[in-house]
């Protein structure tokens, strides 16, 4: 029988307080994609960062090639034939492409002068591999996200790992892009490569896993292979229990239109127009390639980049918006990408995120109230169910479901007319995608109208009451949803 190429036994992690895993057992052969599911604080991240030599474990033993190993540091991970592909972005945008894949292992003349034939050569090649059609020479500054995730993926194809780790690389991806890596995965496991593959999408780890590891709480709660592998089963090992209902279906939608928006241009597509309506009750998605146009849309209706030309109007009447400030006082509110860096200020605490957008509610002459601020902060955590053990925590040391419950709160605060979500559930669990899809009828089912953008095609199909599809800059069509189709949108996506 073919030997193991890893094993982790009985690893045991604690943080002050938490104790992140116990007694975790993990396998993987050569050339076996495994996925590693479970819940934002399972536990994953942890187990792969001791893998990855980002963190020490406190006891337990790993094994690779059947031989005990220490893996103190990243650099002895990747020596012994580990690579990992992490879900932030580890990209230096002042570099090009090529410098980024071989940074700090760059072959050199005479030990002193980097040979930037070889390296654009030879990243070059590991790019026609995974089917992105730029140059080695590339600023990255010039690249979308997506292709930022997949210049991360380049890296460690680059190193020729034995055993790559991907933790969500596919949250900046379109449909197209995603199952290009995962032909990627394929490949890799038939030149005899071991994957192991973390996704909050389980329609991947059905397509792409060979085994199914769940964690739950710290602790292995179950395997999964072959036809086992399905959502429900993943599922209920995840949560301990059945979902019912994941995507959440419409209640009635008004036909007037809450939002009303006619003749946008952005400065990425200026001779393009953009109309279309929002119904109070209604989520009307918006789906397209990475580059369509889609989160620039939001941007200009939020104020954060000025359109070149726009008309808005909300319940009939005109709003002039120039600035995020303008698009907050009539209503309007984004629910951003990358809740981190522009929806919350992670270094503050749950309750400052909150009340920060209009401190004006809570200040008394001149002062800021600090018990009104808490006293709404923990009335929208109970609303929202927000997992924080206060809210004085501080929002860095929130999962990213209850981040953007956060995000979500401080503007509900404020009664929002038409709501922005641009990828809601990025890099969310299957539970907290869940809660978010339940809190996001809630809200429309008040009367807000809710613009969401996504990637991920089952949201889109699942959620949406009609969707609106992107291709360079303008809508190629409107789809109700009893005629939305993957096949439909994807027609539309490509511009036919």
């Amino acid at each position: 029988m073919t030997q193991r190429i890893l094993e982790m036994r009985k690893i045991c992690k604690q943080f002050p307080g938490v104790i992140a895993l116990d007694a975790v057992d993990l396998s993987i052969f050569p050339g076996e994609v495994v996925a590693l599911a479970g819940e934002n604080g399972a536990g994953k991240s942890t187990l792969m960062n001791i893998l990855g030599g980002v963190a020490r474990y406190d006891s337990g033993d790993i094994l690779v090639n059947g031989e005990l190993t220490e893996i103190n540091s990243a650099s002895e991970a990747t020596a012994a034939g580990i690579s990992f592909v992490h879900q932030e972005l580890n990209v230096l945008d002042n570099l090009t492409v090529a410098e980024n894949v071989f940074l700090g292992r760059e072959p050199r003349w005479l030990r002193l002068l980097i040979d930037r034939r070889k390296i654009n050569s030879d990243t070059d090649s590991i790019l026609q591999q995974l089917g992105l059609s730029i140059s080695a020479r590339t600023s990255v500054s010039d690249l979308s996200i997506a292709q930022q995730q997949l210049i991360e993926i380049a890296k460690a194809l680059s190193v020729n790992a034995r055993l790559v780790i991907m933790d969500e690389p596919t949250s900046s991806l379109t449909l197209t892009e995603t199952e290009r890596l995962l032909d990627v995965v394929r490949d890799l496991r038939s030149n005899g490569v071991a994957v192991i593959y973390i996704s909050h999408r389980l329609t991947e780890i059905e397509q792409i896993a060979d085994r199914v590891v769940v964690l739950r709480d710290g602790k292995n709660a179950g395997n999964l292979e072959g036809d086992a592998i399905k959502h429900d089963n993943i599922v209920r090992l995840m949560v301990g229990r059945d979902i019912e209902r994941f995507y959440k279906p419409p209640t009635s939608t008004e036909v007037k239109p809450v939002a009303e928006i006619r003749d946008l241009r952005t400065d990425r597509y200026p001779a393009s127009n953009v109309s279309f309506d929002v119904r109070g009750g209604e989520i009307l998605g918006f789906a397209g390639l990475v580059g369509a146009g889609r989160s620039e849309v939001a941007r200009a209706i939020f104020g954060v980049d000025p359109s070149v030309t726009a008309s808005i109007a909300l319940d009939g009447k005109r709003v002039d918006v120039r600035s995020c400030r303008d698009a907050i006082q009539n209503g309007i509110y984004l629910v951003p990408e990358d809740r981190r860096v522009t929806g919350l200020i992670v270094d503050m605490s749950v309750r400052e995120n909150i009340t920060l957008p209009a401190m004006e509610l809570y200040t008394r002459t001149g002062l800021i109230s600090r018990s009104l601020e808490s006293s709404a902060a923990a009335e929208m955590c109970q609303k929202l169910r927000v997992k924080t053990p206060s809210t004085e925590t501080v929002a860095a040391n929130l999962s990213g479901g209850n981040q953007q419950k956060v995000v979500l709160a401080k503007w509900l605060s404020l009664k929002p007319r038409l709501l922005i979500f641009d990828e809601p559930t990025r890099g969310i669990d299957v539970g907290a995608k869940a809660e978010i899809y339940e809190l996001m009828r809630e809200i429309a089912g008040s009367g807000v109208a809710i613009i969401m953008i996504s990637s991920d095609m089952e949201e889109v199909l699942g959620e949406s009451d009609r969707i609106a599809v992107m291709h360079e800059g303008r809508i190629t069509g409107i789809l109700e949803r009893d005629e939305a189709t993957e096949e439909a949108i994807m027609n539309l996506a490509v511009g036919k």
